[in-house]
């Protein structure tokens, strides 16, 4: 095995990609003859291909157990960052089935198109995360984004769906041409769209002032795009409006999936391909992070909409992430580069957990004719359903930092790589603003605890969705009190970057 990784001339590192795309062909079929609204057939069928995905890739994992596996001339790799992610990534999608299944069919959305495009984005996701080409990349993420604007827009009765979906299409499509853009800039300055060759060129290209130049101009779209695509501060503004005008079962897909992605698209892009330029896109993702943690959490304590509110609460996360993202290289080496990685993948990996748990809740709380998505919604919870009342702390807890949950060891894990890296300033601002969004979670939990109830809320009869709940609550308490062995898992991934 030469240090690259080895080409393999068989695809079955791109197995568990195959099997989706034939899986989710067969459901768009197959559901043209489903006549039952409630589409069970099909459900079932989508959570057993989801099932045999995650079954596959376990496969490959044994398979290809080190190193990296380069297929298709080198536009896609197979290393365990890779399987690790779209593991994630099939169990943020099972869950948002199950949480989403009630809630479609008392509202005649649970059409054959919902599942196709999950599963359609889902694959998108997948050929994101194993991107080794710049143009595998742009497809992975054009496949995602397209599946995901029609998602938002699946109400097509409601308005503000129809305004968020627009939004979204609008500000994704100047996205993607900012990245495209920066992309052909670097392209036309290396002569290759591979990313390690990219690496190459750009590490003989450094030490030249004009190439340089030149490269971080490119450099500088390329960070754009992937900031909006993240999330973060100044490339936030579509995030508020899209969650909260899309229908709530596809606002917990765009929270959590494409952000996975989004993930590995930067790891793979400025790790992976702009190694060289470390100090150039650091100095950026800094102040992208510090932004982000700042609006997110201060705007955060004004909206009154959960939706709204859980929005900027993502925008602050992906700052807490990108702490671990720039911390990798210190003074010129790249000692704290597991440490760093490791850290910022566990917190991707928990956020996706936490952000799946606080609108799985949404979902079951609200019931034909009613939205579970106000701060008064929650009010008295505990005193109607304790257990839910628990559930929703947990996962705030969580969200805010407070131990012994699974979000305290991740944020912990992120200010120690910051720490390690010498960005002292940016990790206590960072522990500042965390005290500060910290208000804004305990206000949920307050209400649900010390408030009078509203009103009686019925709470619908779903063992599935209360079964997958409560254990989706319950993990991010076993994480926080044993996360080691989710962090090495996450370390193993990273050490062969």
């Amino acid at each position: 095995m030469n240090p690259t990784g080895v080409v393999l001339i068989n695809y079955i590192p791109a197995a568990p990609e195959i099997l989706l795309l034939v899986g989710a062909c067969a459901i768009m079929i197959a559901d043209l003859y489903v006549k039952h609204e409630g589409r069970r057939a099909t459900f079932v069928a989508a959570q057993l291909l989801l099932a045999a995905c995650a079954a596959l890739t376990l496969f490959v994992m044994l398979k290809t157990p080190e190193g990296r596996y380069y297929l298709f001339n080198g536009l896609f790799v197979a290393d365990a960052l890779a399987n690790l992610l779209k593991l994630v990534c099939y169990l943020a999608v099972s869950v948002a089935l199950v949480y989403s299944r009630s809630y479609l069919l008392e509202r005649g959305l649970l059409r054959g198109e919902f599942l196709t495009l999950l599963l359609f984005s889902l694959l998108g996701m997948m050929v994101l995360i194993s991107a080794n080409s710049f143009l595998t990349v742009f497809l992975g993420l054009e496949l995602m984004s397209l599946c995901l604007y029609a998602m938002v827009a699946l109400h097509r009765d409601s308005a503000i769906c129809t305004e968020a979906a627009m939004k979204y299409f609008v500000l994704g499509a100047l996205s993607s041409g900012l990245l495209l853009y920066g992309m052909s800039m670097i392209y036309g300055a290396t002569g290759t769209l591979t990313l390690p060759e990219v690496a190459q060129h750009v590490a003989r290209q450094a030490g030249s002032a004009a190439d340089r130049s030149f490269l971080v101009f490119g450099l500088v779209f390329v960070v754009s795009g992937l900031a909006f695509k993240l999330g973060v501060v100044p490339f936030h503004m579509w995030i508020p409006d899209v969650y909260h005008g899309a229908p709530t079962p596809v606002t917990l897909v765009i929270a959590s999936g494409p952000k996975i992605a989004a993930f590995a698209m930067a790891v793979r892009m400025l790790v992976n391909g702009l190694p060289a330029l470390a100090p150039d896109w650091q100095q950026m993702l800094a102040l992208l992070a510090i932004l982000s943690i700042a609006l997110g959490n201060i705007t955060a304590i004004a909206q009154s909409n959960l939706k709204r509110m859980l929005a900027y609460s993502a925008i602050a996360h992906m700052g807490f992430m990108l702490l671990g993202l720039l911390s990798g290289m210190v003074q010129g080496n790249w000692l704290n580069r597991t440490d760093a990685y490791s850290a910022s993948l566990f917190y991707m990996i928990i956020y996706a957990i936490m952000t799946v748990g606080a609108f799985g809740m949404l979902l079951y709380l609200s019931h034909a004719g009613f939205e579970c998505e106000n701060l008064e919604d929650l009010r008295g919870l505990n005193r109607r359903h304790p257990w839910y009342a628990f559930l929703m702390m947990l996962i705030m807890f969580s969200l805010a930092g407070i131990p012994p949950t699974a979000g305290f060891y991740a944020k912990l894990a992120v200010f120690q790589a910051a720490v390690a890296a010498d960005h002292v300033w940016l990790a206590v601002a960072a522990v500042l603003l965390s005290l500060v969004g910290a208000f804004y979670y305990l206000r949920v939990v307050k209400l649900m605890y010390f408030d009078e109830p509203v009103e009686a809320m019925p709470v619908r009869v779903q063992p599935a969705a209360r079964l997958v709940l409560s254990a989706n609550g319950l993990f991010l308490l076993v994480l926080g009190i044993i996360p080691q062995s989710l962090m090495a898992m996450c370390a193993a991934a990273v050490a062969r970057l």
